[in-house]
């Protein structure tokens, strides 16, 4: 069975999300209800959605609130603002002049979120220095806003532009496991400031977006630059992608190896340094896949357990459970209504 690419993002993002603005329940509801996300999947930690449904909340939320970073900050970002920033930042002679304008621009604009741009002979670095204690305390706006970053920049350089690391000022979050698909490099946490670091040589390169390109970029915020994979970069998305050509079969590890021309233990090893491993990898692509299809098909969940490899309804019910906290049917109630 081939599928198409299926990722999933944690109900913690969604929640942050709908928690940071003043929404009315009713609101609340209609939009959970226009996005088909299940309010049941908020009481769950566990909980996933997909891409499309977090990307269409964010949209709905900053249309309802006229903030396009809905209650991240004292002073909103009101409707208008990223396009501004996107034509300051396409005018620019290099990518580095880009990314000094959108430190700038930001400077501007935000109170309680200050971007520093720090140069050196090779590497670039955009630090996030937060001016007060809700916000230092506001993961979700930090992870946005470093997004934001190097989703600008790639826009900018027609490009996935890979990144040397990139360096967090706060715990692990429970979703740790996700970095692996949110940046490109290394992410470490409990570092002394949030900051995303590039290869300077990477940055050297003219700005290769005009103006009229702005809309299509804008239209399919905030998807485009928040949850991307870089396949290049990682071992880890490769194996996603081999096993999501063979995900009703019983692939094993020693098959996978062999396909990406290495040995077993050196594949093993490679998935352990990036913090992950093939059965978590495996897991994570089954209910990925499992959320997709519940939402967009009208398929019995026993059928979406055979289409990706549970032959046994009951193991597949009870292995849905422990990934999700919630089992299949709970998806199947929001009608796969997803807004567009």
């Amino acid at each position: 069975m081939s599928h198409p690419s299926a990722t999933t993002v944690p109900i913690d993002f969604a929640q942050q999300l709908l928690d940071g603005p003043a929404l009315s329940s009713a609101i609340r509801l209609s939009i959970l209800q226009q996005t088909g996300i299940p309010t049941e999947l908020l009481a769950s930690p566990q909980a996933r959605v997909t891409t499309d449904q977090f990307a269409a909340l964010y949209r709905l939320v900053a249309t309802h609130t006229g903030d396009e970073s809905p209650g991240m900050f004292s002073r909103p970002l009101k409707p208008g603002t990223l396009k501004f920033l996107a034509l300051s930042v396409v005018q620019a002679s290099s990518l580095i002049t880009a990314l000094h304008r959108f430190t700038q621009f930001f400077q501007l604009v935000l109170d309680d979120l200050h971007f520093e741009l720090v140069s050196s002979p090779e590497q670039v670095s955009v630090i996030l220095r937060p001016q007060t204690e809700a916000v230092r305390q506001h993961r979700f706006a930090q992870e946005v806003m470093l997004k934001l970053v190097h989703g600008m920049a790639s826009w900018l350089a027609g490009r996935k532009i890979p990144i040397t690391r990139v360096d967090l000022a706060y715990k692990p979050p429970a979703y740790a496991s996700d970095y692996v698909y949110l940046y490109p490099g290394q992410a470490s946490f409990n570092q002394a400031v949030t900051a995303i670091h590039f290869d300077r040589q990477l940055l050297q390169g003219p700005v290769r977006q005009r103006a009229d390109a702005i809309g299509d970029f804008l239209l399919r915020a905030p998807a485009d630059w928040m949850f991307v994979s870089f396949a290049e970069r990682f071992v880890s998305h490769r194996v996603r992608e081999q096993l999501e050509s063979t995900l009703r079969e019983l692939t094993r590890i020693e098959d996978v190896a062999k396909s990406l021309l290495m040995s077993t233990r050196t594949l093993a090893r490679r998935l352990e340094q990036e913090g992950t491993s093939f059965q978590l990898l495996k897991d994570e692509l089954r209910r990925d896949v499992a959320i997709r299809l519940l939402m967009q098909t009208h398929w019995p969940p026993e059928e979406i357990g055979v289409q990706i490899g549970f032959e046994d309804p009951t193991t597949f019910y009870r292995a849905f459970k422990r990934w999700t906290g919630c089992s299949p049917g709970v998806y199947r109630r929001s009608g796969g209504r997803v807004a567009a």
